[in-house]
């Protein structure tokens, strides 16, 4: 193993933080070709460690093994180098595309383009949802806890917090035998450097009270939240955040909301990046320009510190957290149980963008599709999209393009 210079630090986590796309599994296996099979930075136990460690965390895996990894290397600097970095590129051009989203989002032209992004993104969470099954059901009591929890947030409207913190009890519970490492024997916890990140990454919620900035109050309040529940990645808090944007406090309707995250996987970064589109939509429809990235800047600070602040706070605790059957189980139940989530997530996604109008029924305002208006070229650009991902195997950048081109053709033609 040999230690980079910090200048060598930034320099490859700048390129990674421009070639991550494709999701957490294709950033994860840049960083291990970069910081493990090119560069003796790391070995393949210490790398395969952390990430373990960092899917324990609420928060990204890829953008918190990318900030264990500089703290490994050079302490807080490091992990502040890389983390941010990772994070810095998708960042900007989210700012970017939220503009331009926000200028000309009712542009017929565009619709169509975005048709053919929504109709993608349908796919891309059911993807998600097969993978993450396959590894996480691995019994009939994890089968019943994805059952439940589809059930509870679809058909009950429990939040999603409510569900993780009831999955997490039953797992802790049902963990077999007993901590492997005795409370002693882990690393002292580094209360300061605790203390100083929650009090960083809380502190805009007193000020915004103070001034009396009720919306970015809200947000700021909200992101926060979303930041602590943030188990089984992006997509199992985006059914979260959707109820509460689009069905609790309006910030955007429905299409918005699927726009914002079709726009978010095309971008580099973490998908969670997808929380500071919807913030610059939000602060743009109360101020402008100048209210959206303020918006922005608010949403990143609340999805990300919270990040940093669980490296620096736990990284030297790695092998006494992960020889805890107990927080083992915790993990794979709530795991099973944001397989569920997606579940809802993905038939969300799929009434809003295949049917222009949906209804609620029943004593517990289920949510269905009127038939009649089932919208044939979104049907089609959906089937396009699942030949392109599921059978042809196409990456999800490929597989944008062609759609959102595909949805621009028929939108020429008048059919979308």
């Amino acid at each position: 193993m040999t230690s980079p210079t910090r200048e060598d630090l930034a320099r490859i986590f700048h390129r990674i933080g421009w070639l991550s796309f494709g999701g957490p599994a294709a950033q994860i296996a840049l960083m291990h070709r970069e910081c493990v099979d090119e560069r003796p930075w790391l070995t393949e136990r210490q790398f395969l460690n952390a990430l373990s460690f960092c899917m324990l965390l609420p928060g990204p895996e890829a953008m918190q093994l990318a900030t264990y990894v500089g703290w490994r290397l050079h302490g807080i600097a490091g992990g502040l180098i890389a983390g941010g970095l990772f994070v810095a590129p998708g960042a900007l051009v989210i700012a970017v595309l939220a503009l331009i989203y926000a200028q000309i989002g009712t542009a017929p032209a565009l619709d169509a383009v975005l048709l053919g992004v929504k109709a993608t993104v349908i796919v891309i969470v059911l993807q998600a949802l097969l993978r993450l099954a396959r590894k996480a059901l691995t019994g009939a009591d994890m089968w019943g806890l994805a059952l439940v929890a589809f059930v509870a947030i679809y058909a009950l409207s429990v939040p999603f917090p409510a569900i993780v913190a009831a999955a997490a009890a039953y797992g802790w519970l049902r963990g077999r035998g007993t901590d492997a490492v005795p409370e002693a024997a882990a690393p002292a916890l580094p209360l300061r450097t605790i203390a100083v990140w929650a009090a960083l990454w809380l502190a805009p919620l007193p000020l915004l009270w103070l001034a009396g900035s009720e919306l970015y109050l809200a947000l700021a309040a909200f992101f926060a939240k979303l930041a602590v529940v943030t188990f089984g990645g992006a997509y199992a808090v985006l059914a979260y955040m959707s109820e509460v944007v689009v069905e609790t406090n309006g910030w955007l309707d429905a299409g918005q909301m699927i726009d914002a995250l079709g726009l978010a996987e095309t971008t580099p970064g973490p998908l969670i990046l997808v929380t500071q589109f919807v913030g610059m939509l939000t602060g743009h429809a109360s101020g402008g320009v100048t209210a959206a990235l303020a918006a922005g800047a608010l949403t990143l600070w609340m999805t990300f510190v919270p990040c940093f602040l669980w490296i620096f706070a736990l990284a030297g605790q790695v092998e006494a957290l992960l020889a805890r059957p107990r927080l083992q189980g915790a993990l794979s139940a709530v795991t099973a149980a944001v397989v569920g989530v997606i579940l809802n997530l993905s038939l969300w996604f799929a009434l809003h963008v295949l049917f222009a109008s949906v209804t609620e029924v029943g004593p517990t305002a289920l949510t269905v599709p009127v038939p009649d208006s089932l919208d044939p070229a979104a049907l089609a650009l959906a089937i396009l999209a699942g030949v392109l991902l599921l059978a042809l195997r196409r990456g999800v950048v490929m597989t944008l393009a062609i759609c959102a081109m595909a949805g621009a053709g028929l939108g020429a033609f008048g059919l979308a």
